[in-house]
């Protein structure tokens, strides 16, 4: 059996949005959202909701659910939807997550029926749960991200035995979601600091057998900005949706740098 919540006026201006069925086993939670629109607001505020879940639904469902039936003005980042192309980090009851991968029984229960979602810190706020991603993807491409190689061009494939891959197999799962960087209380108050994401984009490359050009990328994490400034509080591996070990990596990259070897 289902029931129809009764028609509300949908953020777009066009008029009472048909609501669709709420499915057997759901519950009505309260979603609190941090809102801003920077062409009215001074400062960012609280607005909250009420909608039905299921327990399996994920803060993403919700989100999109106010944003299509309640609120259509709510904006914030989504793509895939699955967790891999990290467009939707978001901080939820407080801990930096990817909203398309947090189940609604996972932090919610019969008695608990509320979640607040933010925007992550340390990116300048543009609007809602948006952030400017600039910073973050400035300190990455500062690492130089890629296969530097000299000499002539290798005339077959580069063949790399498997423990020389696993030695940097962790890293390469990043997925630039930037839960790592703005979980960094360091990061929130030095600007400059490249951030924990620069530092595993920049390891999966130092060590790699193929790469040359591991001593640029040392060079560059060796300034006061760079790998020192990690006080190994272990937030960015906490934070991490997919389970890299960054804060490891960053010691394996400091050891790098006090003895010059990889």
């Amino acid at each position: 059996m289902t029931v129809t919540l009764e028609n509300n006026t949908a953020g777009s201006g066009q008029g009472p949005a048909p609501l669709p069925p709420v499915p057997d086993g759901a519950i009505m939670v309260t979603v609190h959202i941090q809102r801003y629109n920077p062409e009215v607001d001074d400062v960012p505020h609280k607005e909250s909701y009420r909608v039905p879940a299921l327990p399996t639904d994920r803060i993403l469902n919700l989100l999109q659910y106010i944003k299509g039936y309640i609120d259509g003005s709510l904006s914030f980042r989504r793509s895939c939807a699955h967790g891999v192309c990290g467009s939707d980090a978001v901080r939820i009851n407080g801990r930096n997550r990817l909203a398309c991968k947090v189940l609604v029984k996972d932090i919610m229960d019969a008695k608990n029926t509320e979640v607040t979602v933010e925007p992550i810190k340390g990116l300048p706020l543009e609007k809602d749960l948006i952030v400017d991603m600039e910073p973050f993807f400035e300190a990455f491409r500062a690492v130089k991200p890629y296969l530097i190689t000299y000499g002539n061009e290798p005339s077959r494939e580069w063949i790399q035995s498997q423990a020389d891959r696993d030695r940097f197999d962790d890293t390469t799962k990043c997925i630039l979601c930037a839960c790592c960087t703005t979980s960094c209380p360091v990061y929130w108050s030095e600007d400059a600091y490249v951030g924990p994401a620069a530092i595993v984009a920049a390891h999966r490359f130092i060590f790699d057998s193929r790469d040359q050009g591991s001593q640029e990328r040392l060079e560059i994490l060796s300034d006061s900005e760079g790998v020192w400034r990690c006080r190994t509080t272990f937030n960015c591996t906490d934070a991490c949706p997919r389970g890299i070990q960054v804060t490891k990596a960053i010691q394996e990259v400091k050891r790098a740098l006090m003895f010059r070897r990889i």
